[in-house]
């Protein structure tokens, strides 16, 4: 999944948990509740993406963009 475009994608309660999405590109993607942890987020761009609720255990985020992260 690494450098994918997920931009504006729902994923509500997803489950992406040790999932690679180094350096792609989730712009207002909505993560609400969803399991992220130990996933690897390095250099993802999360501009205005809802992570309420979702479970960021260990996630790395290393060079993430998190302007306007709801």
């Amino acid at each position: 999944m690494s450098g994918r475009r997920f931009d504006r994608h729902s994923l509500p309660h997803a489950s992406l948990a040790n999932a690679n999405l180094q350096g792609a590109d989730l712009r207002e993607a909505n993560f609400r509740e969803a399991n992220l942890s130990g996933a690897n987020l390095s250099g993802a761009c999360l501009w205005q993406a809802n992570l309420q609720g979702a479970n960021l255990t260990q996630v790395n985020l290393t060079r993430v963009r998190l302007t306007g992260l709801i």
